[in-house]
């Protein structure tokens, strides 16, 4: 399979838009801050950044440092390639954001077929048949799957993703498909139905519908009210989608990030700390926590996309060559 990137075909040099690239590359690595200062904040009890207004300790400057330096490497990336064209960076900010959802995708298959095994084994009573007893006692609780059986399963997912390109949205359908027909086949042939196996459909379609926004952006797929839009030159295209990706697409993502994750009882950080599982208790699977997760990695793979849309909005306003043609890739 031919594995080269748009990126890698695109020139990297161009007519300079400093202001435009800082304020990209500062939304990302800003993006990239606050996930930083969440984790210290949730898992390390370090103070958060509201504590400067109510006299907090001196470990709230931690998240200070961690802002401050976002800023200063999105000035760094831009002064150091100064003549980087709008659609080479577009094309790489594109590209990870790919790997990145492809990371996830590999990650829920594994978590989802681990989980599923183990809570089969749980309902059935068959633990202690393939674990000791210790382990089999701790395979009960939430807090001993999530960071012993799936974070690793998750890591192993972003490894896969670095080799394979083949796990996508297409194939996640056909597991949810397959997670269905079992559902079927196991209630009306076998008269045997348990929780777990509507968690996993849910687990998956649940990943199927927040990891696919930011490839339905890449590819214009989502809905527009276009009885003007259609009319307009490419230029005009090009402003209408660049001061729409900030005021409307970042803004709106930007929201879902703070309330998300602006505190340890937000409704993202919450579940997550406390690997919350759903009211089936231990007849169910344990990723409640990650569907709750599943939230902010939509809004972090669209306010990545969003940037890159933003790049490319400007190049198509500017009239820059290498423009991208929508049906011939979605083809």
């Amino acid at each position: 399979m031919n594995t080269t990137t748009e990126a890698e075909i695109l020139s990297p040099r161009g007519a300079p838009a400093p202001f435009v690239r800082y304020f990209g590359w500062a939304m990302l690595f800003v993006l990239l801050a606050f996930l930083i200062n969440n984790v210290l904040v949730v898992w390390f009890d370090y103070p958060s950044l509201q504590a400067l207004f109510t006299g907090g300790d001196s470990s709230v400057w931690v998240g200070v440092a961690i802002y401050a330096a976002a800023l200063v490497a999105a000035w760094l990336v831009v002064a150091r390639t100064p003549n980087r064209a709008l659609r080479y960076d577009a094309r790489r900010i594109s590209d990870f954001n790919a790997y990145f959802i492809r990371g996830c995708y590999f990650a829920v298959l594994f978590v989802g077929i681990a989980d599923f095994t183990i809570a089969f084994l749980r309902v059935e009573g068959l633990l202690q048949a393939v674990f000791s007893d210790d382990i089999a006692r701790e395979m009960i609780r939430a807090h001993f799957v999530g960071p012993i059986v799936h974070m690793p399963l998750v890591l192993l997912g972003f490894v896969c993703a670095i080799f394979s390109r083949s796990l996508g949205f297409i194939w996640l359908t056909l597991l949810i498909v397959i997670a269905e027909l079992l559902i079927v086949v196991s209630r009306f042939v076998f008269s045997y139905e348990q929780a777990m196996m509507g968690d996993l459909v849910r687990y998956w379609y649940a990943a199927l519908f927040l990891f696919a926004s930011a490839y339905t952006l890449l590819h214009e797929g989502h809905v527009r009210v276009d009885v003007l839009y259609a009319g307009f030159s490419s230029r005009r295209k090009g402003r209408v989608n660049s001061i729409g990706s900030i005021l409307l697409g970042m803004v709106t993502v930007w929201a879902i990030i703070i309330i998300g994750l602006g505190s340890k009882q937000s409704i993202i950080n919450s579940p997550m700390a406390n690997f919350e599982i759903s009211q089936t208790g231990t007849a169910g699977m344990f990723i409640k926590y990650q569907m709750a997760a599943f939230l902010a990695v939509f809004a972090a793979s669209m306010l990545i996309q969003f940037v890159s849309y933003l790049f490319e909005a400007v190049a198509d306003a500017r009239d820059e060559p290498g423009r991208r043609e929508i049906a011939a890739i979605a083809h």
